[in-house]
């Protein structure tokens, strides 16, 4: 039977004290009675003797120490799943918020998961097709992988998900493919933006949406991200499906956790986030991948605001170490009017040489990428001298590779968030820019996929 009490003893922001208690578990789900009658959940974040410090997921405000009744559910939160949540819209805390029925669950699931034995894994190595050709191009997403996108404040973040969400496939396979989005702490524009977009495009149909709001407590968003990775987990390896996850902006959730940790008056590590950040964010991106014997599979793409644009701030370095390479959108690149403005230099995707190839996107891949990697770090250097010293004091090779730079921003980079390109018009327009350098020049490329994919004549 469960035991009720009415031994609030203190609210502190977020957190509440609840005296006397017994049998009472770290994580454990707690309903909460006004003194209105109103209901509102929390959980138990430790339990100190007969005293336990409750975490309330809808604010503390309007509660009264004296008539507020908090009762132990005995179990953690949970999300009730179900296929029925594709094409549905829900709030922060997993409830309906599209107007449609009360989902009928097929089983309920705590939202934190079960730890994935790492000899169960299964290595990445399927192409994802994003219809980005600085992605699928340069720094290629692989199924399984965690692949984050660092943004920052006012830049196209929100298009660029969209796009993703939108475009994403796994070729040649018959799975189902879904997407789990999980908005943390964004505006009602930026939410409206998503809506809107998916169900314009008819993305809304292979979609779960989990939306936390700039409005709702912060505290909710704490819980937001591990509901769509809770749902996200059900469809792949329940019901077989390729899920891509999309969490943005994760910076918020990072806010919510340090405003927690300010509550309990524990010591702060750096920049006043707490000393666990890093192992509270890999709780998160650990949750993708793919398991041996199973056909479903998490691919996961948070996406992260840097303060400042600071890339050593806490939140994108710690997300840098647990998460297999970055994304990052360039404030210049914008300015001049690229989009989506990939930087492609400082990005990276570690396990882009398992996804591509003979087979899997072309044999000629990883030839082209590195290749276009080199002309376009010397192009730039090029255009920076030439900005310094003048175009009269490069060389004729150092003009090339200035152009090939211009031409490889406003061709390869730059395609608007409309544009979804084939893993074979990326490649096909990779070789059409390397025509303005000379065949010399070519040193990556071995001479026999030069002499089959190299444009003649008229095909430059």
């Amino acid at each position: 039977m469960l035991k009720e009490y009415r031994t609030v003893t203190e609210v502190v922001g977020p957190l509440m004290v609840v005296e006397g208690v017994e049998g009472v578990k770290y994580d454990e789900l707690v309903e909460i009675e006004l003194q209105t009658g109103e209901k509102r959940r929390g959980k138990v974040l430790e339990v100190n003797g007969s005293k336990a410090m409750v975490q309330l997921f809808e604010g503390s405000s309007g509660i009264n120490l004296k008539g507020t009744k908090a009762k132990f559910l005995g179990r953690p939160l949970e999300l009730g799943v179900s296929e029925d949540m594709l094409a549905r819209i829900f709030d922060g805390m997993g409830n309906p918020n599209d107007d449609g029925p009360s989902i009928i669950a097929e089983k309920r699931v705590d939202i934190n998961g079960e730890p994935i034995n790492p000899v169960s894994r299964d290595y990445p190595s399927e192409f994802i097709q994003t219809g980005i050709s600085a992605i699928d191009g340069l720094n290629t997403l692989v199924r399984g992988q965690k692949l984050p996108v660092f943004s920052g404040s006012g830049l196209p973040h929100a298009q660029l998900a969209a796009q993703i969400a939108r475009q994403a496939q796994v070729l040649n396979s018959d799975s189902k493919f879904a997407v789990v989005f999980g908005a943390i702490g964004i505006t009602f524009e930026e939410a409206q933006f998503f809506v809107d977009e998916f169900k314009k495009t008819g993305a809304i149909d292979k979609s779960v949406q989990f939306m936390n709001l700039a409005s709702d407590p912060a505290i909710e968003r704490i819980a937001t991200p591990r509901m769509a990775l809770t749902t996200a987990e059900y469809l792949a390896y329940e019901k077989g499906m390729h899920v891509l996850v999309i969490l943005t902006d994760i910076t918020n959730y990072a806010e919510a956790l340090r405003e927690v940790s300010a509550a309990r008056k524990e010591v702060p590590g750096r920049r006043g986030y707490p000393g666990y950040l890093y192992t509270d964010l890999s709780t998160l991106y650990e949750r993708a991948g793919r398991l041996k014997g199973i056909e479903g599979s998490i691919t996961q793409i948070p996406i992260l605001t840097m303060p400042e644009d600071d890339k050593t701030h806490p939140i994108p370095d710690l997300t840098g170490y647990i998460t297999e390479g970055q994304i990052i959108l360039s404030r210049e690149l914008y300015q001049k009017g690229i989009m989506p403005p990939i930087d492609v230099l400082p990005s990276l995707s570690r396990l882009k040489d398992k996804g591509i190839g003979k087979g899997k996107t072309r044999e000629d891949h990883a030839d082209t990428m590195n290749q276009l990697f080199s002309a376009y770090a010397q192009g730039k250097q090029a255009k920076e001298l030439s900005a310094i010293l003048g175009e009269s004091a490069l060389s004729d090779a150092d003009k090339k590779y200035a152009k090939f730079a211009e031409a490889f921003e406003n061709e390869y980079v730059s395609q608007g968030f409309n544009t979804n390109r084939s893993i074979e018009e990326t490649l096909s327009l990779g070789w059409k820019l390397l025509t303005i350098l000379p065949t010399t020049e070519l040193k990556r490329i071995r001479d026999e996929y030069l002499e089959k994919y190299m444009p003649k004549g008229d095909e430059a």
